[in-house]
């Protein structure tokens, strides 16, 4: 930890620029414990779904979310071990939201590789979904606590609101931004918000830390999925490992896409309304036009730095230590990257 606390002190002048190499040094060895209590709890009798279960678990994600848990709980001081434990659950319902993503937005490419339900079909994919949340509601139950139970219940009922939220909206070009950031803050900011909490909750700290540590995850969360929506229109397919023009071929309606709509010059607008209301990846290049030379991008990108520095306020509450500065950094780093 020496040398943990040498990097803190040196990064915490001015504006920290701890890097994801010096933030996963400091939780390290919670994340392997982490992950042994994912490889435990994987098992079924099933073959068929360990298979599936063990291929989305182990395909290259940045389990932003249980690292969240961890440096939450840390952060506060706790000392126990259930933190490992909540940390999986946390990976077990997003893996499971994954799997359920996929086959509906009917994708086939997800962080470079096949989808599960490219591979085994889209009925395996949606059942083994559903084996996650109820394998992460068990352990849950073993943790014994309640307003654990409370938080998660909540947040995954709210994640499943998201969802029909964004199909609702396939191919609507009236959604404005607030509708758009709706869509978001349940579909993906809500699971980050309730990692977050589940520290302070672990904690017993009182209701102004938990809210403030929470509302901290909410704008990270949002921030991290605007940057995902922009990565669509300005990064690189073997970066992102998806395919480009994903959520244009869906006729979802992200942010570059309603600033252009809004914003952009009539021929611009036209040319995104069309690809939208008829789910046209063929029009992608058209689209790309449209949206980079309209602001959007730079548009979407500052709004995600909006949302990283209210983040980083939130954390005011918190003790300064290294965990604190570690989840002070993921708002940085949730802006500042390609994939």
């Amino acid at each position: 930890m020496a040398t943990q606390q040498t990097a803190y002190a040196a990064s915490n002048q001015g504006e920290p620029s701890v890097s994801m190499k010096f933030v996963k040094s400091v939780i390290d060895a919670d994340m392997a414990s982490v992950d042994s209590v994912i490889r435990e709890r994987l098992y079924s009798e099933v073959v068929l779904v360990r298979q599936v279960a063990e291929y989305i678990v182990a395909s290259g994600g940045k389990r932003l979310r249980p690292m969240i848990v961890l440096l939450a709980a840390q952060a506060l001081g706790y000392q126990g071990h259930k933190h490992h434990e909540l940390a999986a659950v946390i990976e077990f319902i997003h893996t499971a939201t994954l799997l359920h993503d996929d086959v509906v937005d009917e994708s086939s490419l997800r962080r470079g590789r096949d989808t599960a339900n490219a591979l085994f079909g889209n009925a395996a994919s949606v059942l083994v979904g559903d084996f996650l949340y109820s394998r992460a509601f068990q352990i849950m139950v073993g943790c014994g606590s309640m307003r654990v139970m409370e938080v998660l219940s909540d947040a995954t009922n709210i994640i499943a609101e998201g969802e029909v939220l964004q199909l609702m909206n396939i191919g609507n070009t009236d959604i404005d931004e607030d509708g758009y950031l709706k869509v978001i803050r349940y579909k993906t900011a809500k699971l980050f918000e309730a990692a977050a909490r589940l520290g302070a909750i672990l904690t017993d700290s009182d209701a102004a830390t938990e809210d403030a540590i929470a509302r901290y995850g909410m704008h990270l969360g949002t921030a991290f999925q605007i940057i995902d929506d922009v990565l669509d229109y300005s990064g690189k397919q073997e970066e992102i490992g998806k395919s480009l023009g994903d959520d244009l071929a869906e006729g979802k309606p992200t942010l570059p896409l309603i600033y252009v709509m809004k914003y952009g010059e009539a021929t611009a607008a036209a040319v995104v309304k069309d690809a939208l209301e008829n789910a046209k990846r063929e029009n992608f290049d058209a689209v790309l036009a449209a949206v980079q030379q309209s602001g959007a991008l730079d548009y979407a990108r500052k709004t995600a730095e909006a949302e990283a520095e209210r983040a980083k306020a939130c954390l005011a509450l918190l003790p300064d230590n290294p965990y604190t500065q570690c989840l002070h950094a993921l708002a940085t780093l949730a802006i500042d990257r390609n994939s």
